[in-house]
């Protein structure tokens, strides 16, 4: 199977996910109704944000997490139409086959890589893995490893840091061991002990937290009676959002990172804590095809700035840019709840009139 059609195939059955700490990618097995990815990727939570090609954000139940093999299994996305991927077989995989990773690294949507297999067998701290110089970026961690064929051989699971494209699948032999072992219990939140390798689930758990095989502590995926929550600036930020309305558990983009989407305009907000500053970015529409436009919307822009007090319009590179800027010392929730409003709607009404009175494009979005 060529790249591209492995690529076409692959691309609506890959799912994004986020937490308050972290983001990277799954894929759906249909055969057993789950999205796969990996145990690094979801932590500790037992909910996380998924995003698809065919649907929108939302929240996912974590089933199932094997931290010996790094492995979780999400509840897949209701009503959603995705294709079915076939899982191959770990036995046909060879030194110098070509395998292509799919995932999300840095943010950026359906990346794919492709590679050869540098060692089949690969064997760190009594787990095979298969080595690959496909890159593989953050963001990749819990996508799959295709091979030619078309068929999973793996999940990608880390990379050496330093090292030059060395990365590391964990083999579809124990994926299929897993899920062989989770389906009885499907619905159920289940743990695989990592000393002993059984699966422990509400029925058999020793004193809440013992494997009743090992005596080993193990952690149930279960909902929390009180959730986590962030401290510090990033707790403002999300009390802010709480008071515009929006859900929070929907906007969190990874560590101290939001996205909101508001009539037709997205916003990307950020706590930089290095540089000590909440920013707030809506990314409007393009510059016009018509570069007549381009200077009268060029003077539009400079008069509303003018008029404006805590937002700005820019211009980066092709794009139109609203934005907004305070320092965490000066972030409280009364002047962010001010600022932030001001963001969303402005954000909403400036995308359709650019749009209507200068003839702006459309800014594309990958789907």
């Amino acid at each position: 199977m060529e790249t591209q059609q492995i690529i076409e195939l692959y691309r609506p059955a890959i799912i994004q996910i986020a937490t308050q700490t972290s983001t990277g990618t799954g894929f759906y097995i249909k055969e057993f109704d789950l999205v796969v990815t990996n145990e690094h990727v979801v932590g500790k939570n037992a909910e996380v944000t998924i995003a698809g090609r065919f649907f929108e954000r939302r929240l996912a139940r974590v089933w199932y997490t094997d931290r010996k093999h790094d492995l979780a299994f999400l509840q897949p996305p209701e009503g959603a139409q995705l294709p079915e991927i076939r899982l191959g077989q770990y036995e046909d995989v060879q030194d110098g086959g070509v395998v292509v990773a799919i995932g999300h690294p840095f943010g950026l949507n359906y990346t794919a890589t492709q590679g050869v297999i540098s060692k089949a067998d690969r064997i760190r701290d009594g787990i095979k893995y298969i080595q690959i110089d496909a890159a593989i970026n953050p963001g990749n961690s819990g996508g799959p490893l295709v091979a030619k064929s078309g068929e999973v051989i793996g999940v990608n699971s880390f990379i050496i840091r330093g090292g030059d494209n060395l990365g590391f699948a964990l083999p579809v032999s124990y994926l299929r061991e897993a899920l062989a072992l989770y389906n009885p219990h499907r619905g159920e939140p289940s743990t695989r002990c990592h000393s002993c390798d059984t699966l422990v689930t509400p029925a058999n758990i020793d004193s809440t937290k013992y494997c009743p095989f090992c005596g080993t502590e193990v952690k149930l995926p279960q909902m929390p009676e009180k959730e986590a929550k962030p401290v510090g600036v990033a707790k403002t930020v999300e009390d802010i959002l709480k008071d515009l309305g929006k859900d929070v558990k929907l906007t969190r983009d990874g560590h101290n990172n939001w996205t909101v989407k508001e009539g037709s305009a997205k916003i990307k907000i950020n706590y930089n804590s290095e540089n000590f500053f909440v920013s707030g970015d809506a990314y409007l529409c393009t510059l016009p095809a018509e570069t007549a436009q381009i200077r009268p919307l060029y003077r539009f822009l400079l008069e509303e700035n003018y008029k404006m007090d805590s937002l700005v319009l820019s211009c980066v590179k092709q794009s139109i840019v609203l934005s907004c800027i305070m320092y965490d010392l000066d972030m409280t929730r009364e002047a962010g709840v001010d600022m932030f409003r001001d963001l969303f709607q402005k954000a909403d009404y400036y995308d359709q009139l650019l749009e209507k009175q200068f003839g702006c494009r459309e800014l594309l979005e990958e789907v």
